[in-house]
């Protein structure tokens, strides 16, 4: 069979085979079983890039997955836990992580690595290696390893310090100071929205013109109507494009949407780029706390959105670098191993 590609198409394929073949620095050896030795680094590169390749939308929820993994404890694969010695809900449980993947990925990368590697360093460098694909080599930054596994899980802890949709700027501001994160870095970061998908319930708020923070009413009106076209009794909580640029045309014009300065074709569609700040400054967005950075009293905010919207190169750039910012939260508690199951302790 012959497939063409278009130009756009193409250059992201030739982006992920390329990805086999990235060199890195001195490699990490981890002893995968059998006698056999594997590049720690080079093994996780190649596992997302298959992946990546068979369902593009596993690369955003990498993304996420380390976010929710580190903004928790910070970065000891808690997130990935099934169970744990005291039992009860764990993360995954968490209202705040309705909807999280990637969890498959992970656990056959473990089984290629051994039980050398640990969970929390998989989840980094996976993380890294899909930003750089989602992004066509736009975003790189460097990570370290020798992470070790928590033991400990919580729902209720997730939910506690995860940042949910329907936060204000206030409480949005302050959650990420209370991880060290600037005004700014929450502004960069929130531009991982320009990929992956989200589940009704976390924007639902939006439509309900009660309840609704500012939304451009055309982009509410469509989104609606989408929404209930999808909505069935064995689908109560469906998902939509985080991004209104990966919408249909059709979609597109009902809402309004003005694409000057991004691209709106098939070959752009779940690329991480700064079109997410292009939607938002046209309030055509999902989330309630993604609209709120337009609700800066001081302005600081919307002037960063602007800026992002106008430079995308220093976007790259500083998008990298909050990522391995992300990556480094040191992990909190007494007791660490690393696992021989990433979904459970050992």
């Amino acid at each position: 069979m012959v497939i063409k590609l278009s130009a756009g198409a193409f250059a992201v394929s030739v982006w992920l085979s390329l990805a086999f073949f990235v060199g890195h620095g001195q490699p990490v050896l981890a002893d995968g079983g059998g006698g056999k030795k594997h590049d720690v680094a080079d093994t996780v590169k190649k596992e997302v890039a298959i992946a990546m390749k068979k369902n593009p939308r596993i690369g955003a929820a990498l993304v996420r997955l380390l976010f929710h993994d580190c903004w928790v404890h910070g970065c000891d694969g808690s997130v990935l836990l099934d169970k744990t010695p005291d039992g009860g809900s764990t993360e995954k449980d968490a209202m705040n992580n309705i909807g999280l993947e990637g969890f498959d990925l992970i656990d056959r990368i473990k089984d290629k690595l051994g039980e050398s590697v640990s969970c929390a360093d998989i989840v980094v460098l996976a993380a890294r290696d899909a930003t750089s694909i989602l992004s066509r080599g736009n975003i790189a930054y460097n990570v370290t390893t020798g992470r070790k596994d928590g033991v400990r899980s919580s729902a209720a802890a997730a939910d506690a310090v995860l940042p949910p949709s329907t936060f204000n700027f206030t409480q949005l501001k302050a959650n990420f100071a209370a991880r060290n994160f600037t005004q700014t870095e929450l502004v960069v970061l929130s531009g991982a929205h320009a990929v992956g998908v989200a589940h009704l319930s976390s924007f639902r708020d939006r439509l309900d013109n009660a309840t609704a923070t500012p939304i451009s009413v055309r982009y509410q009106n469509a989104l609606r109507d989408h929404v209930e076209d999808k909505t069935t009794a064995a689908v109560p909580d469906p998902t939509e494009m985080n991004n209104i640029r990966d919408m249909e045309f059709a979609f597109r014009n009902a809402s309004g949407y003005n694409a000057t300065g991004v691209d709106t074709s098939r070959a752009a569609r779940g690329v991480l780029d700064n079109s997410y700040y292009h939607a938002n400054l046209q309030n055509k967005v999902l989330f309630r706390s993604d609209w709120e950075l337009r609700n800066d009293t001081t302005g600081a905010a919307g002037r960063d959105m602007r800026e992002f919207r106008d430079d995308a190169a220093g976007w790259y750039v500083l998008f990298g670098k909050a990522m391995a910012k992300l990556s480094e939260i040191p992990a909190e508690g007494s007791r660490f191993e690393i696992r021989k199951n990433c979904r459970t302790t050992n």
